[in-house]
C-alpha cells in the first residue's frame, strides 16, 4: 500500500485558520478531487467537522481520541483512534491519502511514500501549519505552474514528491 499525502500549503507552510482554508481556489479542490477519487481518505476529526460531510467516491476515515465521535452513524465514516489503526485497517488498499489537518500530517509525515503539494504563491497568517519536510529524503517527480486567474486568487504549483 502507497501511503500518500495531498496537501495545499502557502509559502510559509500555512494550510489553515479557524478551521478553515485559507484561500478558495477551484483548480486545487478539482486537483485534491482527481487525485483522490476512488482512494480511502485518512483525516482528523476537525478536518472533518470543518468540510461538513463525507467525501463522495471515497471511503472516509477520521482518526479521533473521542470514542464517542459519530455515535449516531450520521455518517457514513470508518472511525478509529490512531494513523496506525488506520493503515492496518486499510492494508488492502493499493493507495490510500493523508488529507489533514496539522497534526496529522505531523504524524504521518516520516512514513509517507508520496507528498502531492499544491504550493500557493503567497505569505499568509494561519493557525494550522504543515511540518517540515527532509526533502533530502524525497524527490521532485512532477511540478506544473499556474497563474493567477479570474477563478483562482494566487499563482500557484502542483507538486509531487516520491520517497528516495
Amino acid at each position: 500500500m502507497k501511503v500518500s499525502i495531498i496537501a495545499a500549503t502557502s509559502l510559509n507552510h500555512a494550510i489553515g485558520k479557524d478551521n478553515q482554508l485559507l484561500w478558495h481556489l477551484p483548480a486545487d479542490l478539482k486537483f485534491f478531487k482527481t487525485t483522490t477519487m476512488g482512494c480511502p481518505v485518512v483525516m482528523g476529526r476537525k478536518t472533518f467537522q470543518s468540510i461538513g460531510r463525507t467525501l463522495p467516491g471515497r471511503q472516509n476515515v477520521v482518526i479521533t481520541r473521542d470514542e464517542n465521535f459519530n455515535s449516531d452513524n450520521q455518517f457514513d465514516l470508518t472511525v478509529v483512534g490512531s494513523i496506525d489503526e488506520a493503515l492496518v485497517k486499510l492494508n488492502a488498499e493499493k493507495e490510500i491519502f493523508i488529507i489533514g489537518g496539522g497534526e496529522i500530517y505531523k504524524q504521518s509525515i516520516d512514513s509517507v511514500d508520496i507528498i502531492y503539494n499544491t504550493l500557493v504563491n503567497t505569505v499568509i497568517d494561519g493557525d494550522v501549519y504543515f511540518p517540515e519536510i527532509d526533502y533530502s529524503k524525497f524527490d521532485l517527480v512532477w511540478e506544473e505552474k499556474h497563474l493567477a486567474d479570474d477563478k483562482n486568487k494566487f499563482d500557484y504549483t502542483f507538486q509531487k514528491f516520491e520517497r528516495k
